[in-house]
C-alpha cells in the first residue's frame, strides 16, 4: 500500500512540474507558449574527417541538418571541408547545439526581437523572452563587415538580385538596412564569414524568419510610419584565429551566450525598442 501511495505522489509531483514548466507568462500576465524540447542526454563534441561521416550518417537528415548548424554551413559546403565538429549526441533539438539561451528573462516585455552573434556566427528569435528560432549564419567578411548595433526590419522580398552583382539571386530577403544595403537572405555558408555584409542563412532559416518578423510601414516615400522588428547585431569576429566552433570539440561550452550577455547587449537599445513596440501597438489597434 505504501508503494502504491509513494508512486501516487510521485506521478502528482511529476505532472505539477510539468504544468509548472507550461504555465508561462509575460509582465502583463498573458500566456506564452513555449516550445517543448528534446535534451540530449550528453553535450559533447568531436572531431571527425567528413568524407569518413558522411559515408556513414549521409541518409539521416536530422543528424545531417545538426552538423550543418554547428559547422555553421549548408550540405553543399560541407561534404568539400576537410574535418568537422560533431556532437556525440545528436538526438536533441538544434537549440542544444547552438549558443543563445533557450530563456531570457529580460526580454519578457519584447513582443519580437532577432540577434545575430558576430563571434559565433549564429542568430536566435525570441518571443516574450522564449527563444522560437536559432540557426547559423555566415555574416560579413574582414572588408565588408556587417554594421552592428540596433536595426528594424523594412522591405522584404521573396527573391531579389543581389546590388553587389546581378547574377546573385537572393531568396527570402529582409532588409534591415535600407541605406547601407544590409540584410538576411538564403545563400551559400562556406563556414565562415563571407558576405558583403549581408546575414546569409540557410533557406529554412531565411524563411521561417522572413514569415514571421513585421515589415515597416510607411508614411510616405521618404517617412517609416512604423518600424518593423528589433534586430540586435553585436561582437566581433577574430578573423586571425580558428574558426571559434572548433572549440567546441575540447570546450562544450566554449561558445555559450548568457542571459547576462544578452540583456547587457539589449540594455542601450531597450527604451528606443519598447518606444517602437508601442507605436507599432497603437497602429494596429487604429486598423481595428
Amino acid at each position: 500500500m505504501k508503494k502504491i501511495v509513494l508512486l501516487l505522489n510521485i506521478s502528482i509531483v511529476m505532472l505539477l512540474v510539468s504544468c509548472k514548466q507550461q504555465d508561462k507568462t509575460d509582465v502583463t500576465g498573458e500566456p506564452v507558449k513555449v516550445k517543448e524540447r528534446h535534451q540530449p542526454k550528453k553535450l559533447s563534441y568531436r572531431l571527425e574527417n567528413t568524407k569518413e561521416w558522411l559515408s556513414k550518417n549521409n541518409t539521416d537528415s536530422t543528424q545531417l541538418h545538426i552538423a550543418y548548424a554547428v559547422n555553421r554551413t549548408d550540405g553543399a559546403n560541407f561534404k568539400n571541408m576537410g574535418s568537422v565538429v560533431i556532437p556525440d549526441d545528436m538526438s536533441g533539438d538544434i537549440e542544444f547545439y547552438l549558443p543563445f539561451p533557450l530563456e531570457v528573462s529580460s526580454l519578457k516585455e519584447i513582443n519580437k526581437i532577432i540577434f545575430f552573434s558576430y563571434p559565433t556566427q549564429t542568430f536566435a528569435a525570441y518571443e516574450k523572452g522564449q527563444l522560437v528560432y536559432t540557426g547559423p549564419t555566415n555574416m560579413g567578411r574582414k572588408k565588408d563587415l556587417t554594421p552592428t548595433g540596433l536595426f528594424y526590419t523594412n522591405w522584404k522580398a521573396e527573391q531579389t538580385t543581389s546590388t553587389f552583382d546581378d547574377e546573385w539571386d537572393l531568396r527570402w530577403n529582409f532588409n534591415i538596412e535600407n541605406k547601407l544595403g544590409v540584410g538576411w537572405h538564403q545563400y551559400t555558408l562556406p563556414g565562415y564569414p563571407a558576405s558583403h555584409s549581408c546575414l546569409r542563412l540557410q533557406e529554412k532559416d531565411a524563411r521561417n524568419l522572413y514569415d514571421w518578423a513585421d515589415q515597416w510601414e510607411l508614411a510616405d516615400e521618404e517617412n517609416v510610419k512604423v518600424k518593423g522588428t528589433p534586430v540586435i547585431v553585436f561582437g566581433a569576429y577574430n578573423f586571425s584565429a580558428p574558426k571559434p566552433w572548433l572549440q567546441l570539440a575540447t570546450n562544450p561550452k566554449a561558445l555559450d551566450i548568457s542571459e547576462n550577455e544578452i540583456e547587457k547587449v539589449t540594455l542601450p537599445f531597450l527604451s528606443s525598442i519598447l518606444k517602437e513596440q508601442k507605436n507599432r501597438q497603437s497602429f494596429q489597434d487604429s486598423k481595428k
